[in-house]
């Protein structure tokens, strides 16, 4: 509301308004601090602190109308720390940007067009509903690999092969195209160095670069020089309520027809305030698409979240505007799928769980707590009328159970509601840290439990404080996993999960990735990561840059058959030499089959160890 006012005062030409949206100075916060309230401060700790605590009372004034002196004092907390930060700050910052230029000093652009037929996906990146980066600006100076037909006219917009300029960008964004393939420096073929067209505009002159461009050391230089601008320290991001302004339902964008996939639904014959019948979703994954009812192009697809009411169903027609779904955006939900009565398993009180009465509505909950006794998890199961039991539900951590031992439930009632809140603020270590973390592909401490199947879950026995979750594919095929007790299991018994989800919560290792995904995912996994690090921090820098250094980091391959080629077995090769040993070895006649080493492991992450190997490219 605030920068609304402030566009519109004095017809846009306020001078602390042009100041910001020129970007010569300052951000949104500043001016928030300026004219709102400085708002909640970080405790001055020690290095050792496990995470920044906040200091009770907020800073209620603003710049503007001064502060008193119990808050100056508190606000110069936050200054001193700034100072002292950045002087310990730059040494970092300088080490990793000569790792960097290392690493990648010798990506030139050597030719004009390698001519590969592959590319990344670009689609708009949104966090939450609000768009981080615009499909514009991320398919802007890039070059397309298909022809680009605009769905309801079409008109193509861009051929294979073109420059995506301002004007055709903007055409692009303005259509319903909601993904564009591009060309990008991870999937360039070139021996040596990259091509112009993979890597597209030199952001420096605004034309396609040309040959002979040094764009690694260009590369590494735009990562590192805003390094200096990352916080070092770890730091809690939430707590704040505006990180969970999530949001809560789907509009239909477009008139069309709805599609689902994978969907289970329960009817529990309720209206919603307005009257309208819904349905609640008990399946995990998913997708909801709206299509054109003519061309059947998919004009809108979004995942629909277990637990959401649903008011329309699949072959349905939605006019633009009507809500199609809805759901709880604080509380994730456990939903009964079967009627009956509800009883109670290793439910006992300050042992698995404890009675906490709400701050807000002052009434009483049973809430589930970490129990000493590793072999008592609490659960519920729900028995018919016969006394048998039809379903069984193992209740999370921090669960806030809703019913009573022995109350009715019917199909689609709320059994238990997790505060999605907690969930989500977990440490998120900012700053050059992580940056570094993930440039050498360091398996995470907390790793998650990742999935390597498409398949359904089920729950085994709980062995030594760890959950046994049973992954069993449409094949067959039957994955076992074990996830400790401490951590959130993001699972319930008969979802359906995809290869690469998490089952459990923490990061997810970049080498699961590569091993169940492949190398491109990987790829992309970690340019998204870093760049969400710096996104954080308020500094923009293009995608190209982070694939020029991702891309050096999956040049070496491991070689599993040699064939006739010069290798040995495990041994770790450039892929350019790889590439011309097999040419080489190509066609040649030998009076056994020739062997042609086709067999090899794509992208193996170079870690800090192999970097410091003999030879290797980090000890020239």
């Amino acid at each position: 509301i605030l920068m609304k006012r402030l566009a519109e005062d004095d017809q846009g030409f306020n001078s602390v308004y042009m100041m910001l949206d020129s970007g010569a100075r300052g951000s949104r916060e500043q001016i928030r601090q300026l004219s709102g309230m400085r708002g909640l401060m970080a405790k001055p700790q020690k290095s050792g602190a496990e995470s920044a605590q906040i200091i009770e009372n907020p800073i209620l004034a603003n710049f503007k109308e001064g502060l008193s002196v119990l808050e100056y004092f508190i606000s110069t907390h936050g200054a001193r720390k700034g100072l002292a930060d950045t002087a310990l700050k730059t040494a970092d910052a300088g080490y990793l940007t000569r790792r960097l230029v290392d690493v990648a000093q010798d990506v030139i652009v050597t030719e004009e067009d390698c001519g590969t037929l592959r590319g990344l996906v670009a689609t708009e990146l949104k966090n939450n509903d609000e768009i981080v980066a615009s499909l514009y600006e991320r398919i802007l100076g890039r070059i397309s690999v298909h022809d680009v037909q605009h769905p309801f006219t079409g008109e193509i917009l861009v051929q294979a092969g073109e420059e995506i300029t301002e004007e055709i960008a903007k055409k692009i964004e303005e259509s319903p195209i909601e993904q564009v393939e591009i060309r990008s420096v991870l999937t360039c073929e070139a021996r040596r160095g990259v091509c112009a067209k993979c890597y597209g505009r030199n952001l420096a002159s605004g034309r396609l670069v040309e040959k002979g461009e040094a764009v690694g050391v260009i590369a590494a230089q735009s990562i590192g020089e805003p390094g200096t601008q990352l916080t070092l320290r770890t730091f809690h991001v939430g707590g704040i309520a505006s990180n969970i302004a999530a949001e809560s339902n789907i509009v239909a964008k477009y008139d069309g027809i709805l599609e689902f996939d994978e969907l289970r639904v329960v009817d529990p014959q309720e209206t919603n305030a307005e009257g309208k019948p819904y349905k609640i979703v008990v399946s995990r994954l998913v997708e909801m698409r709206i299509v054109d009812p003519n061309t059947k192009i998919v004009l809108l697809s979004h995942n629909v979240p277990y637990g959401a009411k649903l008011y329309y169903e699949a072959g349905d027609k939605v006019q633009k505007g009507d809500l199609i779904c809805e759901w709880d955006p604080f509380n994730a939900v456990i939903i009964s799928e079967a009627s009956g009565k509800i009883h109670f398993e290793n439910f006992i009180e300050n042992v698995t769980y404890k009675v906490e009465s709400d701050e807000q509505t002052g009434l009483k909950e049973k809430v589930i707590i970490e129990s000493r006794d590793k072999t008592k998890t609490p659960s519920a199961y729900i028995v018919n009328e016969n006394g048998d039991i039809i379903r069984t539900y193992t209740l999370p951590l921090g669960a806030h159970i809703v019913k009573n031992e022995n109350d009715d439930i019917k199909a689609g009632d709320i059994l238990a509601k997790m505060p999605r809140a907690i969930g989500k603020t977990g440490d998120i270590t900012g700053g050059l840290p992580r940056v570094t973390q993930l440039f050498e592909a360091r398996n995470p401490s907390n790793a998650a439990v990742v999935s390597e199947i498409d398949g359904e879950v089920s729950f085994g026995k709980i062995k030594r404080g760890k959950q046994e979750i049973f992954v069993t594919s449409r094949t067959g095929e039957v994955k076992k996993y074990l996830v400790p007790l401490s951590k959130q299991i993001l699972v319930q018994e008969n979802d359906f999960v995809r290869a690469g989800m998490p089952l459990s919560d923490g990061v997810i290792s970049p080498a699961d990735i590569l091993a169940i995904k492949g190398p491109t995912a990987v790829q992309e996994y970690i340019v998204n990561e870093i760049q969400d690090v710096y996104r954080l921090q308020g500094v923009k820098i293009n995608d190209k840059h982070f694939e020029v250094i991702v891309r050096q980091m999956m040049r070496k391959v491991e070689i599993v058959d040699p064939g006739d080629t010069r290798f040995l077995e495990k041994q770790l090769v450039d892929k350019n030499e790889l590439m011309e040993e097999n040419d080489r070895i190509w066609g040649k006649k030998v009076i056994v089959d020739p062997g042609d080493s086709q067999i090899f492991e794509p992208g193996q992450i170079v870690t800090a160890r192999k970097l410091r190997d003999e030879n290797s490219s980090l000890k020239r």
